[in-house]
């Protein structure tokens, strides 16, 4: 009699095995929602529809990029640190200075007397009330040649952590200017 061996099915297993089950568990991986995305960004993306002309409000330094800071009515001591963090950000940015103005954004009641105490020489432009609206709890912005406000970094307590949302911010800056092809 001529026999032939029974083929295994092993091999088809295998087979199934190492293409079929990464798939699957890939699949489920991201339908639980268990996997989240590295994001390289330290401050929060705004919403791409914010520009200065959507807030009525003139490009103060169009084709360059802007870190704004809206100065308060009273100018205390988180107001003094980031206006601090904003000058020595603006300096450290190094051959990249030129791409990028900070610019102090003004009401008819903010604290101009903090600007004097600091002797230090800020560009300034009047802000309307929509973005005084947004920026109502000391938030610093980034804002794009095209006038776009492109990312917040939210108010902090201590000069230590001014400090280290400033440097948060210049590893931002320099990533955008690297990447920009305006500006």
């Amino acid at each position: 009699m001529n026999s032939q061996p029974k083929r295994s099915n092993k091999t088809l297993i295998i087979l199934l095995v190492v293409f079929v089950l990464p798939v699957a568990l890939a699949k489920l991986v991201l339908s639980l929602d268990l996997y989240h995305g590295g994001a390289t960004n330290k401050g929060a993306l705004l919403n791409t529809e914010l520009t200065y002309s959507a807030l009525n409000m003139v490009n103060p330094k169009p084709h360059l990029w802007q870190m704004v800071y809206l100065l308060p009515e009273k100018c205390g001591e988180q107001c003094m640190d980031r206006l601090y963090v904003i000058n020595q950000s603006h300096i450290a940015l190094g051959r990249d200075r030129d791409r990028v103005s900070p610019i102090i954004l003004l009401q008819n009641n903010s604290d101009l007397d903090a600007l004097k105490q600091l002797h230090i020489q800020f560009e300034t432009a009047p802000s309307n009330a929509q973005i005084a609206a947004l920026l109502t709890q000391q938030q610093m912005i980034i804002i794009d040649p095209l006038g776009s406000l492109v990312m917040q970094y939210d108010g902090v307590s201590g000069r230590e952590a001014s400090i280290a949302q400033g440097k948060s911010m210049i590893a931002d800056l320099r990533k955008m200017l690297k990447l920009s092809r305006v500006g």
